[in-house]
């Protein structure tokens, strides 16, 4: 067995090493035009889609879709590994054991430390608190940041940034005590955007719709709901509901010449079929 484990890992490191050297010469001068064109920037947004394709590949349970995924997950790793190490800022050399050195470091009760002790944890929980306090313990180590907040990256999903900007918050108790009062902060926001739609202030609507969907970004905090999840779930449930009314109706041209009130008709007998399932 532990001859296996030992070959599989060197496979492991022969595939990867072979991926970043195609990595390095689709870069070289004479390599590929549009690699050798990408940058940091240009490639952002091809790691975000690649992200969401691992998402749902998962989520259909498509194992060989996810194989094949990670890899292209794992293409995005590489470019900005390659890229860097042609700006002389790192390569995927250091990626890597800076990663493995973090693994360690975070998981002292499996590492042990040099004098050979290891730091007890009983379940998942201990092992969280360990790992946040180990996490503040590197920080203390870093220049001081202006805000606490500024370890939420501007980048991320907006949807995910009020998540995580609440979640700290939070941490020095600037929060609501319970999800009860997120239900009436949520009423209020609703009532107030509502007062910006009627008066028709275009810019104030964004502004107040904006709060609304802090406040429920909070509120699936409250209920511990993985809010991307959660959207990604009913999106799922629209799209399978949308092709019922298309295959009622005859297609989608049939669908689009019904009127209101017979698409509503079809959306609720959509739904009564969805629930007897």
């Amino acid at each position: 067995m532990e001859r296996e484990q030992l070959d599989s890992k060197v496979d492991a490191g022969k595939a990867l090493q072979r991926a970043a050297e195609i990595m390095a010469k689709l870069r070289a001068p004479n390599g590929c035009p549009w690699d050798r064109e990408q940058t940091f920037d240009s490639i952002k947004r091809h790691t975000l889609e690649e992200t969401y394709e691992v998402f749902d590949a998962i989520e259909r349970r498509a194992w060989p879709d996810l194989k094949d995924e990670l890899g292209d997950l794992l293409l995005q790793v590489l470019f900005y590994s390659q890229m860097a190490k042609e700006a002389g800022y790192f390569d995927l050399k250091d990626v890597a054991e800076n990663l493995s050195a973090k693994l360690v470091r975070r998981h002292p009760h499996i590492f042990p430390a040099e004098d050979g002790t290891t730091v007890a944890a009983s379940d998942s929980g201990a092992v969280l608190r360990n790992w946040e306090q180990i996490k503040l313990e590197e920080k203390k180590a870093k220049p001081a940041a202006e805000s606490m907040l500024d370890d939420v990256p501007r980048s991320m999903p907006a949807t995910l940034e009020a998540y995580k900007l609440g979640s700290k918050a939070a941490k020095i108790g600037f929060d609501w005590p319970d999800a009860s009062g997120l239900f009436a902060k949520l009423d209020e926001e609703i009532a107030e955007l509502m007062v910006e739609v009627e008066a028709k202030h275009n810019n104030n609507v964004e502004a107040e719709f904006g709060d609304l969907l802090f406040t429920a970004m909070n509120l699936a905090r409250h209920l511990k709901v993985d809010t991307e999840t959660a959207l990604r779930r009913t999106n799922a449930k629209f799209r399978a509901r949308f092709a019922a009314m298309e295959k009622s109706a005859g297609g989608s041209v049939a669908l689009g010449a019904l009127q209101p009130d017979e698409l509503e008709e079809l959306w609720s007998k959509a739904k009564q079929t969805e629930e007897k399932v």
